[in-house]
């Protein structure tokens, strides 16, 4: 990484000048891969069931709910590992292999845990699974990066998220459907929607040569190679930190804020509406007001975007009454709006092309880390300290929000860029033609 940064991100060489469209343009501008893409993911989010019902399931097959409650956090821990081996296989092997390995191997998996009877053998299969399912998140945003011109990444990267979150919020009532029939259909309806993903990444996904494990330019870089040049390059370590940071607190709408709704004497409800109004803003405004956010400089969006974290639960700290849950709920909603699309293409846009993998990865095992430390920390300083929390959480936030603006700043091009292996397509219905490098437009 260079020494001299800035705030701004730079186009990469042979990039158009950098045109920040809106949300049709970008579409029609997308290549036909990267729709593909998204269409697999919203696909293998609308039917991921396994979190979401294991518990029910094995105690439906007459497990005790201790052992239910084990096997979720076996299959949660895997999950944390898998995006590091998800980012290691993008960069070694490719990210359409990475994505076919994931998809293949889940529906495999997730056929062997509907008649795994005995216990032993099950907790091992829920272990690869939740370690092999995640997989393929590393290698799709590296593949978004290839595909699409960096002036677009940040937009492309909020579609991505659209169709996570819009398949995770309708995944319970698609399975809740199929429960009411049976959970052998709800198990082989996941695994069809796996397949379905892996069909949809021979057809369309392109073919990507691996590349070296170090830049070219000799042996002497070959220390840097892996995840050990992720770790050392400091800016991305703060990012990475200030991920973790949010995440933590972000979670916290699960964890610490239920319990405090009913020690306050609030009904349920609120607590439903809470989460109801977070989704339905998500949902509906993320995407469209991307088409001004992606314009903003990192240094705007790393203090707004986990900064806002901080006020939203600071508010909480006032008191628990309706219109400071609802005022607090919209400014950590806020954040999540305006930050979690570029922070998501961020990698992207600082890794070198043969660690972009790894970057992702990295990234996302920090969320992942975040998800599962959060719960926990949040629950503890709840019993400990009661409304106090959401100072602490306030604070956490605070601190992430400095952190991402320690990291996220882009590195000064190079004087000379080597060119990137093109993309090739998967066969000759894949998109029409050859994909773009990454950060650079499509050929003419």
């Amino acid at each position: 990484m260079s020494a001299e940064t800035k705030d701004e991100p730079t186009p990469a060489a042979g990039d158009q000048p950098a045109q920040h469209l809106g949300v049709l343009a970008t579409w029609r501008q997308t290549p036909v891969p990267a729709r593909a893409l998204l269409a697999g993911v919203f696909v293998n989010r609308l039917a991921g069931f396994l979190q979401i019902f294991l518990v029910l399931f094995l105690t439906d097959k007459g497990f005790s709910p201790g052992q239910a409650g084990l096997a979720l956090g076996v299959y949660g821990a895997g999950a944390v590992g898998g995006t590091i081996i998800g980012g290691y296989l993008s960069d070694r092997l490719s990210a359409r292999t990475a994505t076919l390995i994931s998809m293949l191997s889940t529906a495999a998996l997730l056929i062997a845990i509907l008649y795994a009877g005995y216990y032993p053998l099950l907790l091992l299969v829920v272990l690869l699974a939740g370690v092999i399912a995640p997989i393929y998140r590393p290698a799709a945003q590296a593949m978004i990066t290839e595909l699409v011109p960096r002036s677009q990444l940040v937009m492309v990267t909020a579609m991505y998220r659209l169709c996570m979150n819009l398949g995770t919020t309708a995944a319970p009532l698609v399975g809740v459907a199929l429960v009411s029939v049976s959970y052998d259909l709800l198990f082989w309806g996941e695994a069809a929607a796996a397949l379905t993903y892996g069909l949809i990444a021979v057809r369309y996904l392109p073919k990507r040569l691996p590349e070296p494990e170090a830049a070219a330019g000799g042996k002497e870089q070959q220390p840097r190679a892996g995840y050990r040049a992720v770790l050392t390059d400091t800016r991305y370590v703060f990012f990475l930190i200030a991920v973790f940071l949010v995440m933590s607190v972000y979670v916290q709408y699960t964890a610490a804020l239920p319990l405090a709704i009913v020690d306050s004497g609030l009904s349920l409800w609120w607590y439903g509406t809470v989460v109801t109004l977070n989704a339905v803003v998500v949902v509906v405004l993320e995407v469209p007001l991307t088409r001004f956010v992606q314009s903003w400089s990192l240094r705007v969006v790393a203090v707004a975007g986990f900064g806002l974290i901080a006020a939203g639960y600071g508010v909480y700290a006032i008191a628990l009454v309706p219109v400071f849950l609802i005022l607090g709920t919209l400014l950590w909603t806020a954040n999540e709006i305006i930050g979690a699309p570029t922070t998501f293409a961020y990698p992207g846009m600082v890794a070198p092309p043969h660690l972009r993998g790894r970057y992702f990865g990295a990234m996302q095992t920090a969320v992942g880390l975040g998800l599962t430390v959060g719960p926990v920390a949040g629950v503890w300083l709840w019993n400990e300290y009661g409304q106090a929390v959401w100072l602490w959480a306030a604070a956490a936030g605070l601190l992430s929000a400095v952190c991402a603006r320690i990291g996220m700043r882009l590195p000064d091009p190079p004087a000379e860029t080597a060119a990137e292996p093109v993309a090739e397509p998967a066969g000759d219905s894949a998109g029409g033609g050859q994909a773009a490098p990454a950060g650079g437009s499509q050929a003419s």
